[in-house]
Parts: C-alpha cells; structure tokens; sequence
C-alpha cells in the first residue's frame, strides 16, 4: 500500500467526520468524504440524535470510546459537560446502580452514588418520593452531534481532505480482491472515485453499502421515539437524566424537555423501507403517538411537572443495532481495503473513529477491540433473520438490568453438539454463547450435591447476583472430577485445520511459541498484534509434516489466520463436521483404556502430545491436554460419530457429565487465563504470566514489541465472597486494579478472583479490597497456581 494512501468515507455522520479528522491529524490527508445528502446535516442518525453522552458502560473499551469522545468534543466547543444523573425507582435498579458504580471506577471514570435528596437537587423537577437513589457522572453530558459534524469535517478540510455532498453511493469497484473506488451518482452524472481503502460509515445505511462489495453487515435499523415537551415552568439546565425503570431519558432544550422512550415495541426498519418512510430526512419517520402516550404517563409520574404540558415535535427517529449490541469495525474479508465503522452512536464517535484511524496508520489500534471486531460472528449469526430478531431484542432490553450470563431467550437452539440429546435426557441447564448451547450443570448430579456441605459447595459464599444461574450441582461436578472422572463437551471450541507443504513455517511466523516439531506434538502458544498485544491463545496440534489443527477461541483467530496465510498454505474450520468430548480426572485412564487401541501410560502417551486411534468403533484424534488440571484427554470425532462416541463411554458407569459452571471453577484453581476476560490486546504475554508460551530466539509477529519489564501483572486473589467480574480493585484507599474473572474454587474451599494489579501489590500476602455492589470485600493476593502447584496430578 501507498504511504498515504487514497482514501474514501462513505458517510459525512459524526463516524464518518470524526474519522475524517482523525485520519488527516495523523498524515492521511488524501481522504474524500461522500454523502447522499446534504452537510452538515445529512439526513442520517447524526441529524436528529439528541446527543446524550453516557460514559459507563459494562465494557472497558466502550467506556474508553465514550471518554475520549467526550475529551475531542469538549475541546472543540461542541459538548456541554452538564453531567449525567441516573436515577433508580427499584431496589433492583439501585443495586445495578451500584453494579454500574464499580464499573466507573475501574475504567477510571468519575461517578458518585447519590440518596433521592441530591437527586432533586440535580433535578429539581424530580418527585424525590418516586426515587431510591441515583448514579451521577459529573463529565457526562451533550454532544451537539451536528456541530461536532461541522468542526471535525472543517479540521480535515483544513488538512486536504475533500467532502462531497449529494454523492449518492451506487457501487463499490474493486479487481483481484482488494477495493479501486467507489461508484458515485451525482447531478445526474456518474463517475467512480478511485480508492486504496474505503470505509462504509454509512450508519443504517451500512447493509446497502456492504452488500455492494460482497459483505453482510448484521445491523438493523429500528426507530426510537423521541419528543420535546411544551415550556415547563421552572426547567432549567441540568444534567441528562436516565429513568431506565421506565425505559426512558430526559435532557433540557431551554425551558422544554426532551423525552426519549425505548419502551415501545421494537420498529425495526428494512432497507427498501428507509427512503420512502422518511419524513423531514431519511432518518425520521412519522411519529406514533398511540406508541408514545404509555412512555409520556411514566414520564409524568417521574417529572410531576409534565401534566401540565404536552409534547410536541414527535420523531420516530432510525437507529443502529447489532446482534450483540456492539458496533462493527474492521477490514471485510475477502475484499483487501474495504473497512467499516457501522453502529456506532454520537457516544462512542469519536473513539471508534480514533480506533479505526489507529489500524488503519498503525496497523493496530490502542483499544482492545475483540468485543467490536467485524469478523466475531458465526456465519448462523449473519443470517438475516438472525440479525433482526436479535437486534430487537436488544432495543427491548437497552435499559434492562442484564446478568453477564443471561443469555438471550431466541432464536435457540440453534448450534447443539452431538451429545445434546444425552444432555438433555440429564437435565442440562444450557446457556448460549456464539450461538451454540453449552451445559452449565445437569440436574441428574443434584444427588451428588446433595452429600456436599460447606465449605465445599460454596453456596454460602454467594450473594443473590452471584446465585443467578449457578447452582450447587457444580460444586458436585468439580469434585466428581478432582475425584473420579467427568465428561466435559468441548465441541464448542472452535477448531480450525491448517495444512500445506509450508504449513509450519507460516505457523512458526505467525505464533510466540515453536510449533515446528514433530508429529504428534500439542503446543500451547499466543498470537499477537504487531504491538505485542495478545489476540488470543491457541492449542496447536501437529497431526502430520503438512497438517495442523488448532484449538482456538472463536472466529477472531480464524479471520486472522485467515488474512495472514499464504496462497500455499490452506485454512479451514472443521467446527461444525466435528465434536469434542474432555475425559478429565483422576480415573480418566481407567474409564478410557480397555476400550481404545492406545497405550494411555503415562509413558506411552505423555502430556502435550496427541494421537489418532479409536474408542470402542469410533475413530478419534486423542489429545493429551487439560483445561481443569486433571489427568486426561480431549478426544476429537467427526459429528457424526459422537453421539456413539459419548455413548461409549458413557456405559462403563464411571464418568459423571460436568458442566461449564464446574470448569470454569476447575480452570481457575489451576491458574489458566481465558482470552477476552483474563487477557486482551492491552496486555503482553509477560504481564499476563504467560511468559512461557513466548519461545526465545525466534522471529514471529509482534516479537519487536515485547519486552519482560512490566509494570502490572494478572495475580489470583482469595476474597471474601464470590464476586462477578469487572469489580475495582483498592489498596490504601485508592483504585488500583479490576477484576476479570471469579469463582468459587470447590477444592480449595474458597473464593477466587483474578485481578489486574501493579507488580509491587501483586507479592502472595498482600491485603486488597474488592468493591462489589458498594460493599467492600476483603481479598488476599495468593501465590499460583492454587490447585497442584507441581503439576503432579495433570502429568500422572
């Protein structure tokens, strides 16, 4: 690509401007800027959003996005620092308060929790009486969206980039697999605006635009209701206001307010549907009052002086949504040069533009951006229908107090394992994640638990938060497999083959660890960014000179692979046409030996090597590995097979079935991180404790940028009481790290939590605090791994 290469926006919205700006402010000043409507005000979401900026959110990266838009915007005078109030009328909403309070700390955000009396100080037209307490962000505030617009496109301008109005997009150009331009229409006129990278930021418009260069952009548009009261007496301005018991918002236009309402049923709006619906401009269709009266009463009980005026200026305002909530950046695959910045609203714009330019110019960006990454999702999850059920139900559930493991109640089934009948005949709980049912207990173990008291269940550990979707039953799995022996499905896994004649030396350059070794080798290795950051961590498995399979953790790492694999070199997922099942425990080469053809001694078969045979009639690769720190095997079939597979060793009478409450349990007694919650792209292999994995002398990407001198480590806390996830972290009064992951660690009789510290708080014996739900929790920093330090067990 050319150092400064030519670049097309499709999209002149706050994302398409803030990228505008940002791209020229670091050197990419050949940028052009099209848009089918008119500036500054384009007719998209940008032109009639109400601007409310809401810094905290559950996720870390999101909260950043969100904090550096409120910095840029307020720098260039097009943000209003008014503060943000949410208010709670609900003991549940109060404590998610509380919930959300943490949150802001440990992403480093400034928030109070504030009694009903502060709150109508705040807001004076508040009935106090209605109100149990709120959450105040003195920075939050409002993002005038069409004058951040204005400054940003006049900065780039100032640099050399051009923006073309009235250009309405008709095609994308592209030859031999990588974008040439952008086909426009224009007066009448048509012509094509040559491009090395274009960017759809296009807004609800984005599924259009990508399926002119081959990609499905799984984004819904659905309309909001939004409305400004008559003058109200006494209005005056003050922060932007959340009742999310009632689904709604509030912000002061003058001495009217302005109400939001996400309590309707969802509106979602088709493609075809977008321009001959609009009223004003595209983004806005007839407002529906029948639909708004319900939100206005709740307005009225919030507000009391709302009864005495109407509302007026109603819009059915058109938004973005996506399957999971999460905007969509990132490079299409399949076509070099075509990028998007789609779903993203006025709070988070300037921070996705910043992430976007990052990768652009830099090749990575600063953000951990797993959570919006374009190419997360399952080919199922693409499907339109998909895409539309799922994006309704997250406008229903926009406001809604969400456990982070309440899955979504449809469309499911859809991905189940061959073992799910025999799952179910055991009374699997299933939760959801990339689509496929995964068994959290199975009620067939209640018995055991039954025989378990404390402290080996843990239940009195749990507070009412920590009790959702969790049962006793776990702590039962956890120790029929520290006891005898469990059945663990791993078909969800994702499992990706990677073969060719120079299959191993394009893995050894992509990968920390040496991959190069002889048939029949398991390798636990990293992939990194070319700043050192861990994209994930993998299983490699050498099944022959020219054949690897690799044990990855979700469609990210197969795009990656993907992406950086040479012409010689083939990459496929084998998930769906496989299965997995985990023999894990102490009695795993009992149960599994008489009914293989492999020597499973420990001298016959050592830890990290793999082999094919079978298991009764069924031909499996056998991988010697352990995820919960128990002798045994990962045992590989074709789908079709593993229903026969289970069965089999099923009917020797030993195994129990063990759920994924149970594992992650297991896991974090022994110390082994998950990517995505332990580990991102913000850390390194050296601060993450997986110096290990990272082989020395050898050249992969992203080795210039490491270095073992760190100033924060992962370190295992023992705690109090089992915490969630996400939690602040103190020492001596101040905010110092967060958590990741939390348990109850059945063997050892005590809760357990994984934090981010400094490297001087991370020394074994060193007193914390974990703040949850407002209530302090006391901790203590503990040595690793806390379960089979020698690795005795694992490797009998």
């Amino acid at each position: 690509m050319v150092s400064r290469p030519r670049t097309v926006i499709i999209g002149a919205g706050i994302v398409g401007c803030a990228l505008a700006d940002e791209l020229t402010g670091r050197g990419w000043t050949d940028v052009t800027v099209v848009d089918r409507g008119p500036l500054p005000a384009t007719g998209g979401s940008s032109s009639h959003a109400p601007g409310l900026v809401f810094q905290t959110n559950p996720s870390k990266t999101m909260t950043e996005f969100a904090a550096y838009t409120v910095r840029k915007y307020a720098a260039l005078g097009c943000f209003e620092r008014v503060g943000g109030l949410e208010v709670a009328t609900t003991p549940q909403r109060w404590l998610d308060l509380h919930r959300k309070h943490g949150w802001a700390e440990s992403w480093g955000v400034e928030g109070h929790l504030v009694d009903a009396a502060r709150c109508a100080e705040l807001w004076p037209l508040l009935d106090p009486a209605r109100v149990l307490g709120g959450f105040h962000v003195p920075a939050d505030g409002l993002a005038d969206a069409v004058r951040c617009c204005e400054a940003q496109a006049r900065r780039a301008v100032g640099r050399g980039a051009r923006f073309l109005p009235g250009h309405t997009v008709v095609g994308v150009h592209h030859k031999g697999g990588r974008v040439t331009g952008v086909a426009v229409e224009h007066a009448g006129g048509y012509r094509v605006v040559e491009a090395d990278v274009v960017v759809c930021a296009a807004g609800f418009w984005g599924p259009s635009i990508g399926a002119m260069a081959g990609l499905t952009v799984p984004l819904q548009p659905l309309a909001h209701q939004y409305a400004r009261s008559g003058p109200v007496p006494g209005a005056a301005a003050g922060p932007i206001l959340r009742h999310q018991d009632r689904d709604l918002y509030f912000r002061h236009h003058g001495d009217r307010i302005g109400v939001g309402s996400y309590s309707h049923r969802p509106m979602p709006v088709a493609q075809h549907e977008i321009e001959p619906g609009g009223t004003t401009m595209p983004s806005v269709r007839a407002f529906t009052e029948e639909d708004f009266e319900p939100a206005w009463r709740d307005a009225a009980e919030l507000l009391p002086a709302l009864k005495e005026t109407g509302y007026r200026d109603g819009i059915n305002g058109v938004f973005s949504f996506t399957p999971d909530g999460f905007p969509l950046i990132g490079e299409a695959p399949g076509l070099d040069g075509f990028w998007v910045a789609e779903a993203v609203w006025v709070t988070h714009s300037a921070g996705v533009a910043r992430a976007v330019a990052e990768l652009l110019v830099d090749g990575r960006s600063g953000y951990d951006l797993h959570e919006c990454e374009l190419s997360r999702f399952e080919p199922v999850q693409l499907a339109p229908a998909y895409v539309a059920e799922r994006g309704a139900q997250n406008f229903a559930e926009v406001y809604d107090v969400i456990h982070p493991l309440q899955p979504m109640a449809s469309p499911r089934p859809m991905r189940t394992s061959p073992f799910h009948v025999r799952q179910r005949e055991l009374g699997g709980c299933f939760l959801e994640a990339a689509g496929w049912e995964r068994p959290h207990w199975f009620e067939a173990n209640r018995p055991l638990a039954d025989r378990l008291a404390e402290p080996a269940l843990g239940a009195a550990r749990r507070d009412e938060w920590a009790a959702r979707h969790w049962s006793p039953v776990a702590a039962a799995e956890s120790h029929a497999t520290r006891e005898g022996v469990a059945l663990y499905d791993m078909t969800p896994l994702k499992r990706i083959e990677v073969g060719g004649a120079k299959a191993a030396a394009f893995l050894q350059r992509l990968m920390t660890n040496d991959v190069d070794r002889k048939p029949g080798s398991v390798t636990y290795t990293l992939l990194l960014d070319a700043g050192g950051g861990i994209r994930s961590d993998l299983t490699v498995a050498r099944l022959a000179e020219d054949r690897f399979q690799i044990g990855a953790n979700g469609n990210l790492d197969l795009d990656w692979i993907t992406r950086h694999a040479p012409g010689d070199v083939y990459v496929r997922d084998i998930t769906p046409g496989t299965c997995c099942v985990g023999v894990w425990g102490p009695r795993a080469r009992e149960l599994v030996q008489p009914l293989t053809d492999m020597d499973l001694s420990n001298e016959g078969f050592r830890y990290f090597t793999c082999r094919t045979g079978h298991v009764g009639i069924v031909p499996v690769t056998a991988m010697r590995v352990s995820y919960v720190g128990e002798l045994g095997w990962e045992l590989y079939t074709t789908a079709d097979l593993g229903l026969k597979l289970w069965d089999t060793l099923w009917a020797t009478g030993l195994p129990v079935a063990g759920g994924r409450a149970a594992f992650n349990s297991l896991r974090l007694e022994k110390g082994y991180r998950l990517w995505g919650v332990d580990m991102t792209t913000e850390h390194s292999p050296y601060e993450a404790g997986l110096g290990f994995a990272v082989k020395e002398g050898k050249d992969f990407v992203g080795r210039d940028a490491l270095s073992p001198d760190i100033g924060r480590t992962l370190a295992p806390l023992l705690t109090g009481e089992v915490v969630m996830g996400k939690e602040p972290v103190r020492h001596a009064g101040r905010t110092v790290g967060y958590v990741t992951s939390a348990a109850y660690g059945h063997t050892i009789g005590r809760p357990i939590a994984y934090a981010w510290l400094p490297v001087e708080l991370a020394t074994p014996g060193t007193d914390v605090e974990i703040s949850y739900f407002g209530r302090r929790v006391a901790a203590e920093v503990a040595a690793e791994p806390l379960y089979d330090p020698r690795m005795e067990k694992i490797r009998r």
